[in-house]
C-alpha cells in the first residue's frame, strides 16, 4: 500500500489508525507493507513514531504493533518530480521481494486534489499502474474530486486516460459508517419497511450533517471551496441516493451503483428561480459551541476577513420518479452548529383521519424513522402510544437500539471497511463516474446563481446555533419543521 501524503494529517489520523485495526482483525494479508510517500525530510524511525502517534499506548507492547511497524516503510519525494517516482518504482520492486508482495499495489492519493491526475500519469508512465500475471493495481482518491461539474468531467477523462474504471476508488469515508451501510440491509431484508417506502406513506425526508468544528487548519482550502463544494456532491449525495434508491438486482458493486446513479440523475436540477427560494446559505460568526468561545469565519487563520464564503447550506431537491413524486428531500449541513450529529430522517405522513384529535393534551405528531450515523450510530422509530392514567392522552414513544450497546462493536474510524473492500477488489461503496459527475450536476446551478448573486448578510447565523433563520423558513414555507436534534 503506497500512501502518497504519508506524512499528512489524514494518515495520522485515519488511515494508519485503520490499517491497525484491521492487523488487530487479523483482515491484513501476511504479505503486506506500507510505503509513505511525501515531501517531508523524514527518517524511517522518525516516520514510524510519527504515523503511529495517534494509536493508543496500551497497543505499543503488543504481537500486532511488533508486525505493524515493521511493515512501515518511508521515501522522500516530490509530487512533481520524475525522478522521485523512478526511485518510487525501484523502491516498490525492492518491497515485493522482501514482502512477497506479488505486484499488488494500493495507491492511496492523501493528497491536495491539485496532484490527482499528475500523480496518476507517473504511475502510468512507469507502468505502475498495469495490471498484469494476475496481479492488480488500484487507485483511491480521496475529495474533493473537482470543484464544479466541468473540472469533474475533465479529471475523469485524464485519470482513465490511464486507468480502467474498475481500478479507480473515488472514496467517501461516510460511506464505512456502520448505520450508512446498514440502509440497504435495513430498507432490503425487512419486510414492514419497504412497502412503505414510497410518496403514498412517507411525507418528506430530511438529511443533516452537523459539525461543531470550525474550518480548523484548512482555512486556505475551505475558503476556496464553501460547505456546498465540500459536502454536497459526495456526503450527502451518497446519503441521499442510498435512502432513494431502487433495489439492487444483487449487491455486486454495478448493479448497486447503478441504481444510486439512476437516482442522482433523476434529481431535479434546480433553475435560477427556484436556486433562490429552494437553497440557503449562511456564515457562522462567533459565539459559544458547548461552553468554549470561538471566533466568527472570517477570523480564522487563512481565511479573508471580508470572505464570502459559506459555512452553511440547505436545499430543498426533488426526485423525479415514481416512487418519489412529491417527496421532498431537505439537506442541511454547516460548521460550528450546536452539536455535532449526522442523521437520516424519514417523516411518515399523518393518518388520514385523526381520531384523537380531541383528546386532551394531544398533540399532532407523525410517524418518524431516523437512521442516526454520527456519533452515535443507531436506528429509532417513533409513534403514538397511550399515556397512562385515567385520562385519554396520546404521546409519542421512541423505539430505538445503538450499535455499540446492541453488538458490542468497537469503535472505529470509518476507514476500516474502505481499505478492506479495497484491497479485496469489492467497489460497492466507492463513487463511480457517472455518480461523482451526477452529484455536480445538482450542485453546479446553485454555485452559479451564488457567484453571480453575493450574499447579502453575512455573517448570519451564531456559532453554536442550528444555523441562519432563513433555514428555518425554508421548511416553515412547507408548513414543515426539522426535526429537533436533543442536546
Amino acid at each position: 500500500m503506497v500512501l502518497f501524503g504519508g506524512a499528512g494529517d489524514l494518515t495520522k489520523r485515519k488511515l494508519v489508525p485503520a490499517l491497525f485495526n484491521l492487523v488487530k482483525a487479523n483482515l491484513l494479508p501476511k504479505d503486506f507493507a506500507v510505503l509513505g510517500f511525501s515531501v517531508d525530510e523524514l527518517g524511517l524511525e522518525q516516520f514510524r513514531n510519527q504515523v503511529t502517534g495517534f494509536l493508543p499506548p496500551s497497543d505499543r507492547q503488543t504481537v500486532a504493533w511488533e508486525w505493524f511497524t515493521e511493515r512501515l516503510h518511508y521515501a522522500r519525494g516530490d509530487f512533481a518530480d520524475p525522478d522521485a517516482f523512478n526511485a518510487l518504482s525501484n523502491r516498490l520492486g525492492e518491497l515485493d521481494v522482501s514482502y512477497h508482495t506479488q505486484g499488488n499495489y494500493l495507491f492511496y492519493l492523501a493528497t491536495a486534489s491539485k496532484f490527482f491526475a499528475p500523480i496518476v500519469q507517473q504511475l502510468g508512465r512507469l507502468g505502475l499502474s498495469r495490471q498484469e500475471n494476475g496481479g492488480w493495481r488500484r487507485v483511491v482518491i480521496e475529495k474533493p474530486f473537482g470543484h464544479d461539474l466541468e473540472s469533474a468531467q475533465a479529471l475523469n477523462r485524464e485519470i482513465k486516460g490511464i486507468l480502467d474504471e474498475n481500478q479507480i476508488y473515488r472514496i467517501d469515508h461516510y460511506l464505512g459508517k456502520e448505520t450508512v451501510q446498514n440502509i440497504m440491509v435495513f430498507r432490503f431484508d425487512n419486510a414492514i419497511f419497504e412497502p412503505l417506502w414510497n410518496r403514498r406513506y412517507i411525507d418528506h425526508i430530511q438529511i443533516t450533517n452537523a459539525e461543531t468544528v470550525g474550518v480548523e487548519r484548512r482555512g486556505g482550502y475551505f475558503d476556496n471551496a464553501g460547505t456546498l463544494r465540500d459536502m454536497v456532491p459526495n456526503h450527502m449525495m451518497q446519503l441521499l441516493s442510498l435512502t432513494a434508491m431502487e433495489p439492487p438486482v444483487s449487491f455486486r458493486a454495478d448493479a448497486v451503483r447503478n441504481e444510486q446513479a439512476k437516482v442522482l440523475h433523476a434529481v431535479q436540477t434546480l433553475d435560477s428561480e427556484e436556486v433562490l427560494h429552494s437553497s440557503v446559505r449562511g456564515q457562522y460568526g462567533e459565539g459559544v459551541v458547548e461552553t468554549e468561545t470561538v471566533p466568527g469565519y472570517r477570523m480564522e487563520p487563512g481565511v479573508s476577513p471580508e470572505s464570502r464564503t459559506e459555512t452553511f447550506v440547505a436545499l430543498k431537491l426533488n426526485i423525479d420518479n415514481w416512487r418519489w413524486a412529491g417527496v421532498p428531500f431537505y439537506l442541511r449541513t454547516g460548521k460550528r452548529l450546536a452539536k455535532r450529529h449526522t442523521e437520516i430522517t424519514i417523516h411518515f405522513k399523518q393518518t388520514p383521519f385523526e381520531l384523537f384529535r380531541n383528546a386532551p393534551f394531544h398533540k399532532l405528531h407523525t410517524n418518524t424513522l431516523v437512521i442516526q450515523i454520527q456519533p452515535v450510530e443507531g436506528i429509532s422509530l417513533s409513534f403514538g402510544a397511550k399515556i397512562p392514567g385515567a385520562v385519554l392522552r396520546v404521546g409519542s414513544v421512541d423505539m430505538s437500539f445503538e450499535y455499540s450497546k446492541y453488538f458490542g462493536a468497537e469503535a472505529y474510524t470509518g476507514y476500516e471497511v474502505l481499505l478492506y473492500d479495497c484491497m479485496i477488489g469489492d467497489a460497492t461503496l466507492f463513487q463511480r463516474a457517472d455518480m461523482v459527475e451526477a452529484g455536480w450536476r445538482v450542485v453546479n446551478p446553485v454555485l452559479d446563481v451564488w457567484k453571480a448573486l453575493p450574499p447579502r448578510r453575512f455573517p448570519n447565523y451564531t456559532a453554536g446555533s442550528w444555523g441562519p433563520r432563513a433555514a428555518d423558513e425554508l421548511m416553515e414555507h412547507d408548513h414543515r419543521q426539522w426535526r429537533t436534534i436533543g442536546a
